[in-house]
């Protein structure tokens, strides 16, 4: 369940929105689940490019529309999820996506697609659209307590 004190922030661009992903990176642990919500263009991918900057990935992150996942190898592995192409619950069994989540960090774009296979543990970041072109808003709501010590490492940062 989300934090009733969200952490709200505002990203002026793309590269301010790579920032603020690579401030998440950096905090984040092997086992940590981050979901991605948000309409198409809103950033997800671009925050998740700042989450593998902030987890020293080699690799440029890309979007995995395609391919479901994307792996990264940095300080912690990266897994990079996009749901949205799952057309039945069931094909999220067959991917085991929460053995991944114990091998490294776990980052799922489109997790409305998934919701009631997907744990109950970890941080929701909500992406909009915001007052002008390249503006963004973010929100960062905890569930449970390994959520709330993200969003505390996301705004001593």
């Amino acid at each position: 369940m989300p934090s009733d004190h969200p952490l709200e922030t505002v990203s002026n661009g793309e590269e301010a929105t790579r920032d603020i992903g690579a401030r998440l990176g950096a905090a984040l642990q092997k086992g940590d689940i981050v979901l991605l919500s948000g309409d198409l263009g809103t950033g997800k991918t671009c925050f998740t490019q700042g989450i593998g900057r902030g987890l020293q990935c080699a690799a440029q992150v890309n979007s995995p529309s395609y391919v479901l996942m994307n792996e990264y190898e940095g300080r912690e592995r990266l897994f990079h999820v996009d749901l949205y192409r799952i057309e039945d619950i069931e094909e999220l069994d067959d991917l085991g996506l929460w053995d991944y989540a114990e091998r490294g960090i776990l980052v799922i774009e489109w997790p409305e697609r998934g919701a009631d296979l997907l744990p109950g543990d970890g941080l929701v970041v909500e992406l909009r659209y915001g007052d002008f072109e390249k503006q963004r808003k973010l929100t960062f709501k905890a569930r449970g307590a390994r959520g709330v010590a993200m969003v505390e490492a996301l705004a001593a940062l």
